[in-house]
């Protein structure tokens, strides 16, 4: 132990500047050279202490990604960060974890840096800071908007009260309206977010990925199995009690998505190669998925707040809280308009209920560039090139003792 404590305390000096020099940036050497930020250098002094005591190899593919480096470069660091599921479980297995000098807490340190990539990889920059910013205030402020101006339009064309049309939608919007709006929208989301992950994934400098390594970065982002805490057990509460509730509200969450997701393809294919345009009865394919979607991103939104609301300010980081809470709340109201406009699209006011969902759907997809679900994105990158990483051999085998 006392040989353990020596080593830690050497590592914790490699992130102590001289005092002469506390005003410069720490800088690394490499492809892409570049200075590290206040987080980024603690997330690398808090990666030096764990390199020289690695007690939680075991958690999750962090520990033994790190033991396959000595230093730990700027891209190093956002790898490592988005390999983090902030599960908790080194956090609380750690001993040299707050109130200890060293003041370890991974967790903490990865969701800073985390933060960093959101902004760094956006596309346009500046609406990645400004997110950042004002995640929930400017999620909300543009829901309302959009929402706003499309119920503004109904009333200029037709009246937001009306007799009963059947749940025809497209008797308020063309279809062709609606068609270019979202595919505007859509595309621009796509575009962006496949810019940030280029860069992303160049900056990590992966290697070439085998189908053995997809393979299991699919299945390990598809099971969320890094939220089990590494022991199956799940996730942490402030309490020190183990809980898989983190890890089945992301699948509710996700799953959901992607059932809406897909009855929106459903839908089209109904529309361009069965000749059926909406709208479509209760027992259809693209009402039930969507049904079935709007359940779900209503589970798992709410229990993901629940949790963010809950949840100990050590093991995450507080200035992140706003834009969490902006995208939970946007996927809240898309599915609760959602919902609302499936039990009243044969109402009166079903203009008034498809112009508010459409509203808050497009102000979904202006900010998924730059909030939570970028952060999939980036975590999915992550694991493949860590099955990537795995698979290379281990020429420093720092861990092989």
């Amino acid at each position: 132990m006392r040989q353990l404590e020596t080593l830690a305390r050497e590592a914790q000096s490699f992130g102590q500047p001289a005092p002469a020099a506390a005003e410069q940036p720490v800088r690394w050497h490499g492809r892409g050279a570049a200075a590290l930020s206040h987080d980024e250098t603690e997330a690398a002094r808090v990666m030096q202490i764990c390199n020289a005591c690695r007690y939680c190899e075991g958690f999750c593919a962090v520990f033994p990604a790190m033991t396959r480096r000595l230093e730990f470069g700027k891209a190093d660091l956002n790898y490592l960060a988005n390999l983090c599921h902030n599960c908790g479980a080194c956090l609380h297995a750690c001993q040299y974890a707050p109130p200890h000098e060293f003041a370890v807490n991974v967790p903490q340190a990865m969701a800073r840096v985390r933060l960093q990539t959101y902004t760094e990889y956006a596309f346009p920059a500046a609406l990645g800071k400004l997110y950042r910013r004002n995640g929930l205030a400017l999620s909300l402020a543009t829901a309302a908007g959009l929402a706003l101006f499309l119920v503004l339009t109904v009333m200029l064309t037709g009246g937001l009260w009306h007799a009963p049309l059947a749940g025809n939608f497209y008797a308020v919007f063309p279809h062709n309206t609606l068609a270019l709006m979202f595919g505007a929208v859509f595309g621009f989301a796509m575009l962006a977010l496949g810019i940030g992950a280029a860069r992303f994934w160049r900056d990590v400098s992966p290697g070439a990925a085998s189908g053995a390594a997809v393979a299991e970065a699919a299945q390990d982002a598809l099971r969320l199995r890094y939220l089990d805490g590494g022991h199956g057990k799940g996730c942490n509460n402030a309490d020190d009690a183990f809980t898989l509730w983190r890890r089945r509200f992301h699948h509710f969450t996700f799953y959901g998505f992607m059932l809406c997701f897909a009855a929106t393809g459903v839908a089209t294919l109904y529309h361009y190669l069965l000749g059926e345009p909406a709208p479509y009865p209760f027992w259809s394919a693209p009402v039930l998925l969507g049904t079935a979607g709007g359940i779900g991103l209503l589970i798992g939104p709410a229990g993901l707040l629940w949790l963010n609301l809950k949840r100990h300010p050590l093991q995450g980081d507080a200035a992140q809280k706003p834009m969490d809470r902006g995208f939970i709340a946007l996927l809240l109201l898309t599915s609760a308009t959602g919902l609302a406009l499936l039990a009243g699209r044969d109402t009166g006011a079903m203009a008034l209920l498809l112009a508010v969902h459409l509203g808050v759907v497009m102000a979904l997809f202006l900010t998924l560039p730059y909030g939570k679900f970028a952060h999939g994105i980036y975590r999915s990158a992550a694991l493949l090139k860590w099955a990537i990483e795995k698979r290379q051999p281990d020429t420093l085998r720092a861990g092989a003792d």
